[in-house]
């Protein structure tokens, strides 16, 4: 992890709104902890099971021997740290609001941070090298960051960057294009994949980015996160479909400090287990979304256990426009693939099973009363063995619900009518769709 590193000061409550004038104002809570995107990151990662090296700058001051200290505390390797004589350790005022926050920076040491300050021999021995904060180090790390990323590719490490937001509001020059140029997965959120793009909307903007490397993963908070392979599949992570927008199920935020550089080491866990791009995000969202039930971006403790139990439950949009209505993505059979969780038992005595099945359905895009409807039929003999209601045909309509403002909420609902025993009630079912254009998931609830 190469990046920032400071103490965060969280300062959270319903009113966190400073008052001049020598006015006094009582909050819910403060607390010192660790802070910098990088070392978010790389706390989080070590968390994950990940083998952990940061390089930074920070003061010879108390304020920096805390931050040694804490991250030692969490099982990162602070040896390549550099210690700047003469020069604070950069701090950072959180005022978190909730889902929403305020932050004030002081950069101190930590903007001193060059290229050439990275060992060449952690880049040898390193499976994956990450950056974070580029424009708040944009004028020290920036000119030679794009070598830099370059080495680390030809050690064989895949790499990654996130931007953090750009104080000054340019969002980046020919520095950046360069580093893009050598980054595999480009991780901004939203806000700065507008500013960086210059479009509008997140579709057009990632699909821009990904021209200018590698693949690209938008934070959107409680949306979740939108991945966009790189332009013609050419890099790390393999040959992907298109867009895939990936959210996991929403959590009810206490402060959203760090969520973003949680994200990032899930997502980095993910792919460094082998998993794809879609699945990699998944277990970002997973993280991300476990850091905001506690203050500061290291309050909560989140296990690769507790990350891969929420981001087995994840939704894979493959298509926001289609889901939203658009009948054209919806008129060519698609395959779908059963994941069955059953509250009660068959009726004939047998085991509550989850297992999966393949069947065909004949998609016929319809509507009916404003609503459009998706009706398929499975074809006999495709059900799971054991389990009533898929050895039997039936006709499956599906609803396609209004996602309203959040698309990553978008569900596919409907009621399996086929013959089952009167012990039986008749699951409904929600359509996943998973991160193969032909490969949409159902998982049949109560």
């Amino acid at each position: 992890m190469v990046g920032d590193c400071n103490p965060d000061l969280v300062i959270s409550g319903n009113d966190v709104t400073p008052e001049f004038g020598q006015r006094e104002k009582l909050v819910g809570a403060m607390a010192l902890m660790i802070g910098g995107s990088a070392a978010i990151t790389a706390v989080a990662a070590a968390r994950l099971g990940l083998r952990v090296a940061l390089v930074a700058a920070v003061g010879d001051d108390p304020a920096g021997e805390l931050m040694l200290a804490l991250l030692a505390r969490e099982q990162v390797d602070v040896s390549p740290v550099l210690v700047r004589r003469g020069s604070p350790t950069g701090m950072t005022a959180v005022l978190s609001a909730g889902s929403d926050r305020a932050i004030l920076t002081s950069l101190g040491a930590m903007a001193s941070l060059t290229a050439d300050d990275v060992p060449r021999s952690l880049l040898a021995g390193a499976r994956h090298l990450h950056v974070s904060s580029y424009f708040l180090l944009e004028d020290s790390l920036g000119p030679g960051l794009g070598d830099l990323l370059a080495v680390a590719r030809r050690h064989g490490a895949s790499t990654s960057l996130d931007p953090n937001y750009d104080p000054a509001e340019r969002w980046g020059d020919e520095r950046l294009r360069a580093a893009l140029g050598q980054v595999d997965f480009f991780l901004p959120n939203e806000t700065e994949a507008l500013g960086i793009s210059g479009h509008r909307d997140v579709g057009p903007a990632a699909a821009a980015l990904a021209e200018l490397g590698g693949s690209v993963a938008i934070k959107l908070g409680a949306r979740g996160a939108l991945c966009c392979p790189a332009a013609g599949g050419r890099r790390a992570g393999g040959e992907q479909p298109g867009q895939v927008l990936v959210s996991v199920p929403p959590v009810e935020p206490v402060d959203t400090t760090g969520a973003g550089d949680c994200f990032n080491a899930g997502l980095i866990a993910g792919l460094l287990d082998g998993l794809d791009l879609p699945r990699a995000v998944a277990v970002g969202c997973a993280v991300g979304a476990a850091c905001t039930s506690a203050a500061g971006g290291t309050g909560a403790v989140v296990d690769r256990a507790a990350a891969c139990q929420l981001s087995a439950r994840a939704t894979f949009a493959l298509d926001p426009a289609a889901l939203r209505g658009d009948a054209s993505g919806l008129e060519q059979a698609v395959r779908l693939q059963a994941f069955l969780e059953i509250g009660d038992l068959p009726a004939d005595g047998g085991q509550r099973r989850a297992e999966p099945a393949c069947g065909r359905l004949a998609a016929e895009p319809r509507r009916e009363h404003g609503e459009q409807n998706l009706v398929g039929r499975r074809q006999a003999g495709q059900g799971v063995q054991g389990e009533w209601f898929l050895k039997r045909r039936a006709q499956i309509p599906v609803t396609l619900e209004d996602p309203g403002d959040h698309p990553g909420e978008d569900r596919i609902a409907g009621q399996h009518r086929g013959p089952a025993p009167p012990a039986q009630r008749c699951p409904s079912l929600r359509a996943r769709a998973g991160p193969s254009a032909d490969d949409r998931r159902l998982a049949a609830v109560r």
